[in-house]
Parts: structure tokens; C-alpha cells; sequence
């Protein structure tokens, strides 16, 4: 099996602009490839995490990958399934979050001297000639073409600004760029890119003469089909000072039952001989298909140690093991009122409630619990000595749990 039909068995691949010479670059080897990432944020996300984990198959099959930071497009902003305008951002910013980017796709990709590259469109973007651009790229694209595109369809309801307009153009432009002088001959991106990677494709024929691939990658939706990657409080982030090792893990640990062995299958590493065993698991193995899940995904992002700190930590939930890995809450004197705390502001402290209101209706509605007890009086308070030792073990709702203690 070669790495293009094992993509397909793991269902990753939605669209392709001409499968046979996808086939034969990727399985080949030839394909040196381009994945961009806007970089918005100074940390990926899970949302980011499927491109990652197809450039680590790509490249261990023998290919090149390229990835793109999106330096100067990130000036403008993607209007792709957006009803809004993205924020501008200074180029201190968009520099130290690329900075932030390599280093965690490092965990992924492999890049020293000739395996992988990373590149910043800033680098020919923001010394174009706007009239060079019109003149010499303009004629290539149809305004009544580009307004079809499914990336523009929702910020035309609401007013789709000259400024994310252009994006299309923009990416286009990477793609003959990346084309002409990095040998690119493929670009991958998330399904609803299709219409900007065409575009690119497009561009270099009419520009260059030569044929240039686009191939999306399937968007991981939960059963609901919602985009996977997001919680009540955010994103989950792959930088462990903004979403834990712990929290991470307990966010696959914590998937639908009818997502777990599609995640593992597209997500994880493990032999597909291995996960086509899996597919007639059912009730408690279940359970264990979501530890498989967490573990491997965690070992991926943040390394086999922490990946079983989190496994230890999380069995500890439901059982008298050792509780030092969990999420910690620590308690100072400013935050005990005549040397008492009371359970609301223990939650609110931790972040288990953004108010005292919505933790005082966790008490009342019983999803409360300290150290395996139910917690329904909004007025319980604990000293300090109470959180001396190993601390307590606050529970709120099924999942949200924090070990509280006294600094």
C-alpha cells in the first residue's frame, strides 16, 4: 500500500485536482508540497493538528514538505467561514508567532538540511508593485468567478471588504511563487480552501504553461458536524502554557463515542491492520479505543513522559492513585476571607466557574464535588490546613476537575 492509498483508507482525502499524478508524486516520493498556516495566534491548534500529522506521513514517505507561514497574508486575513472581519496585526506580533509555529511543528516535521522548509510569504508579498500585480496577475482572474467561491459566500451577507477580497489572489500567488523557486508541485489545505487552491493551480497554467496539483484535506468534524478543537473556555492550544498536557489528553479521552475510531484512524499513527480491529469494538471498549486516542495523540504533541503522566493522572480520577499530575489550583492568603475559603470561590479561583453565580448553580443543580463527596451547601468553607498534603480534589460537572492546594 502506498502512502496516497493509505490516506484514503484513513479518509483524509476530500478533493483532488488530478488524482492519478497525485498517486504517483506522493507514492514516489517526488512531491515537494505546501501547507499554509495564517499565524493568528502564537500557538497551533487541534484544528491545525491534521495538516501536521499529514506532513509527518508525507515526509516519512519521501517527500518534501513546505511549510508556508502566512507573514503577509496574515495582513489581510482569510475570510474563510468567517461572517466577520479578522483583526489587523502589528508585524511584531505576526513575527513572534511564526517564531512560536516552527517551533512546535518541529515536534512533527523534520527540518534539517534538505528535508522540510519553512517560509514566510511576507518574504515576496510585502515588496510587490500594486500595479505590477494588476497588471501582470489581474487578467488571470474573473471577479464574477471569484465571487462563487465558497470562502466569500458568508462575508458577502454581511459586506465582504476590497481588503479580503484579494485574499484569494494572495494565496494564488504563493503557489506560483513557491512554484517557480521551491519546486513546489502540490499544495494540501483544509477542504475549504478548494476554491483558493484552485486558483493557484490555475494561475501558474496560465502563467507558466505547466501543470501544478491542489489535493484538500477531509475537515474533522465531530458526529454532529461540528469542527472538533474547540471547548467551552476556547481552543484547545498545542502549546502546554496555554492548554495542559493533562487537558489535552482529557479532551481526546473525552471525544463521542461515534468520533473515537474515526480520530484514531485519522489521526494517530497506529497500523491500520491494528485499527481495523477496532472498528467492531462497542460499549467499555469504547472507553479504551478514547485512552488509545488521548495517549497517542498527547505522546505526539508533548512526548511520551507527559503523555503518561496525563494517563496516570486521569486513571487517579477514578481511583485512589496519585493525583500530582493533575491541573492545579494553588490557594494564597489574599484569597482566604477572616482564614476561610468557601467553595465558590474555590471554583471561580480555578476557573471551574467564570462567576460566583454560575458556581453557585453547580452547587445547587449537585455537579459539585470535593474529594468524591457532593457538595450542595453554597456556604462550605475549608481552612488552609484543609488543603494541606496532596490538596483536594475539586469536581465540577463529569470531566472539569482541578487538585486544589495551598501555595
Amino acid at each position: 500500500m502506498g502512502i496516497y492509498e493509505e490516506l484514503q483508507a484513513r479518509g483524509l482525502i476530500a478533493q483532488v485536482t488530478d488524482e492519478e499524478r497525485i498517486r504517483d508524486l506522493v507514492n514516489n516520493g517526488k512531491a515537494t508540497f505546501y501547507i499554509g498556516f495564517d499565524p493568528t495566534a502564537d500557538s497551533l491548534h487541534v484544528g491545525h493538528f491534521m495538516a501536521l500529522c499529514l506532513m509527518k506521513r508525507l515526509q516519512e514517505a519521501g517527500n518534501k514538505p513546505i511549510a508556508l507561514i502566512g507573514g503577509g497574508t496574515g495582513y489581510i486575513g482569510d475570510p474563510s467561514g468567517r461572517s466577520d472581519m479578522r483583526s489587523m496585526m502589528t508585524p511584531e506580533q505576526i513575527q513572534h508567532n511564526c517564531d512560536c509555529f516552527k517551533k512546535q511543528m518541529s515536534r512533527f516535521i523534520d527540518f534539517s538540511e534538505g528535508k522540510a522548509l519553512m517560509v514566510n510569504n511576507a518574504d515576496w508579498l510585502l515588496d510587490l508593485n500594486y500595479i505590477e500585480v494588476l497588471r501582470e496577475i489581474g487578467p488571470h482572474f474573473s471577479v464574477n468567478r471569484m465571487l462563487t467561491a465558497e470562502c466569500y459566500k458568508q462575508r458577502m451577507e454581511k459586506g465582504l471588504s476590497f481588503l479580503e477580497f484579494n485574499y484569494m489572489i494572495m494565496q494564488a500567488y504563493d503557489f506560483y511563487e513557491l512554484f517557480q523557486n521551491y519546486g513546489c508541485n502540490l499544495e494540501f489545505g483544509g477542504d475549504d480552501q478548494w476554491s483558493n487552491m484552485l486558483a493557484g493551480t490555475e494561475l501558474i497554467r496560465r502563467k507558466l504553461g505547466k501543470d501544478a496539483s491542489a489535493m484538500t484535506i477531509t475537515l474533522l468534524l465531530n458526529s454532529e458536524g461540528k469542527k472538533m478543537g474547540k471547548t467551552q473556555s476556547g481552543a484547545v492550544w498545542l502549546d502546554p502554557e496555554k492548554t495542559s498536557p493533562f487537558d489535552f489528553y482529557q479532551y481526546w479521552r473525552n471525544v463521542g463515542d461515534a468520533d473515537v475510531l474515526k480520530c484514531i484512524r485519522m489521526l494517530t499513527f497506529l497500523p491500520l491492520e491494528e485499527i481495523d480491529k477496532m472498528d467492531a469494538w462497542e460499549g467499555a471498549q469504547l472507553n479504551t479505543a478514547k485512552e488509545i486516542l488521548a495517549y497517542e495523540l498527547t505522546k505526539l504533541v508533548h512526548g511520551e513522559e507527559e503523555a503518561k503522566k496525563a494517563q496516570e493522572s486521569a486513571r487517579a480520577l477514578f481511583s485512589q492513585g496519585n493525583a500530582d499530575n493533575m491541573p492545579t489550583t494553588e490557594l494564597e492568603e489574599g484569597d482566604f476571607q477572616d482564614g476561610k475559603i468557601d467553595i465558590l470561590a474555590v471554583l471561580v479561583k480555578g476557573g471551574q466557574a467564570s462567576s460566583r453565580s454560575e458556581a453557585r448553580r453547580a452547587v445547587t443543580q449537585g455537579g459539585v464535588s470535593v474529594d468524591g463527596e457532593k457538595i450542595t451547601d453554597i456556604a462550605t468553607a475549608y481552612v488552609p490546613a484543609d488543603f494541606e498534603g496532596e490538596g483536594k480534589i475539586v469536581k465540577k460537572g463529569k470531566k472539569n476537575f482541578r487538585r486544589v492546594i495551598v501555595k
